[in-house]
């Protein structure tokens, strides 16, 4: 056994989706780093560009445009990684994610058409679309993998009011699940990520506003940081996560087993 060689992920080609910023980005630049040829999707060129600029020659990262909260979108992204891949792909990240705070009373159906048309059905069109270019490169040793980015707020009931968001997360966190023991027979793996607080443009003006008083509410002590990101994405896509299959694991410091 080759301790190097089970968390290596050196060669491999993946998509994350939501790439261009907070925890899409810090996945990209992991995988980016260790030698993973990484396409990053996102709807806004300029943060896509602003990121490959900051990573400099410090890994391979192709910026793609999308809008992954319609079915066309989709399917374009899907079309264009199989065109420039030749059929391929070894990793599939789903990260992209929208969110919506509002009052009970004043919640709107809008915030439950947008968060869920990209936080869910996004998810399950893409992974669908790109399940044959997934299949073509798994093997029973290493098979391929996809990466579903849940939340805490789906496992435990979050302070705000954002109902269409914990809902959907907790609905990423169950379907996950149903993909794992759909696509295991064509040795592709489906697992989530359930993160906790950390520094992203979704959680920033949470942050900004009660960032200490988050901190201290982490049995840990602290917001996770970029390396807390990397390595579990960079885990579950290595040799060493070759076995996990159907499991959500919340990165989080601790926070949603102390409540």
């Amino acid at each position: 056994m080759n301790v190097n060689d089970l968390f290596s992920i050196e060669g491999k080609v993946a998509l994350v989706t939501g790439g261009g910023s907070g925890i899409g980005w810090m996945i990209a630049e992991g995988y980016a780093r260790a030698g993973v040829k990484v396409y990053i999707a996102s709807r806004k060129q300029a943060e896509l560009d602003a990121r490959i600029a900051e990573l400099g020659d410090g890994g391979d990262v192709t910026a793609i445009v999308a809008d992954l909260s319609t079915d066309e979108g989709c399917r374009g992204l899907g079309d264009e990684i199989e065109a420039r891949e030749n059929g391929r792909l070894d990793i599939l990240v789903n990260n992209a994610g929208a969110n919506w705070g509002e009052e009970y009373e004043d919640f709107p159906e809008a915030a439950w058409d947008r968060v869920l048309n990209v936080n869910v059905k996004g998810v399950f069109q893409l992974t669908r679309r790109l399940t044959p270019a997934l299949a073509a490169t798994a093997t029973d040793e290493d098979p391929s993998r996809v990466i579903n980015i849940g939340s805490i707020d789906g496992i435990t009931v979050p302070a705000l009011e954002t109902y269409s968001y914990s809902a959907s997360k907790a609905a990423v966190h169950h379907m996950s699940r149903v993909l794992a023991r759909k696509l295991a027979p064509k040795r592709i793996t489906v697992n989530a990520v359930a993160p906790g607080p950390f520094e992203s443009r979704m959680m920033k003006a949470t942050l900004e506003a009660a960032g200490d008083a988050m901190s201290r509410l982490v049995p840990l002590g602290r917001i996770g940081a970029p390396e807390d990101m990397a390595g579990i994405a960079i885990y579950l896509a290595s040799r060493a996560g070759a076995y996990v299959n159907g499991v959500t694991i919340p990165v989080d410091g601790g926070i949603s087993h102390a409540k």
